[in-house]
């Protein structure tokens, strides 16, 4: 079976798709950051559905994977907006949004990004068992926030394509349906 462009460039941008989720993905699992893992799964999913819908002419495949990917384009514009603290969002008063509000949860960026230098306070209770907690993270090339806010970025740009892609797709595959059947309805009838 040969491959159209169409089709190529879908299944292509469907699975950089699944690259850039992926990557994400083991980033946010590094930072214990539970619900972009669950967004992040779920987009995974349906960016399967593309793959498919491409693959296999699916038409009604690929309305579900661009609906979706309405959704996902959406939460990246809020992880954007919270990361810059656009308006009335503050990454310190929404944490609990992407962490379940658990402690331990943070952007696996804040310690590792490149060149950062991290301070810790290291305290010895009397049991004998060492404590370290983060003072400052200091010299990063580029802020975590920045960093969190080009994946989003990336994640949005293969999100308009994948939208784009999928309405193109759908209106080629409608077309082709048509030239099967013969056309519309009122020719049926002559």
């Amino acid at each position: 079976m040969g491959c159209c462009t169409r089709q190529c460039s879908m299944i292509t941008l469907c699975i950089l798709q699944l690259i850039a989720t992926t990557e994400r993905l083991v980033f946010d699992f590094l930072g214990f950051m539970w619900v972009p893992m669950l967004v992040g799964f779920l987009n995974i999913i349906f960016v399967l559905f593309g793959i498919f819908g491409s693959y296999q002419y699916r038409p009604k495949f690929m309305i579900v994977y661009s609906l979706w990917q309405l959704l996902w384009l959406g939460w990246n514009i809020f992880i954007i907006c919270l990361y810059l603290e656009a308006g009335i969002l503050s990454l310190e008063q929404h944490q609990y949004m992407l962490t379940f509000n658990t402690s331990s949860s943070e952007s696996w960026w804040i310690e590792h990004g490149f060149n950062c230098s991290v301070t810790y306070n290291i305290t010895t209770l009397p049991s004998g068992i060492s404590t370290s907690e983060r003072i400052g993270v200091t010299g990063c090339l580029l802020d975590y926030r920045y960093i969190e806010v080009i994946h989003a970025a990336v994640q949005c740009f293969l999100c308009v394509l994948g939208i784009a892609g999928a309405m193109v797709m759908v209106k080629k595959f409608n077309e082709e349906e048509d030239s099967c059947t013969g056309g519309s309805v009122d020719k049926l009838k002559m």
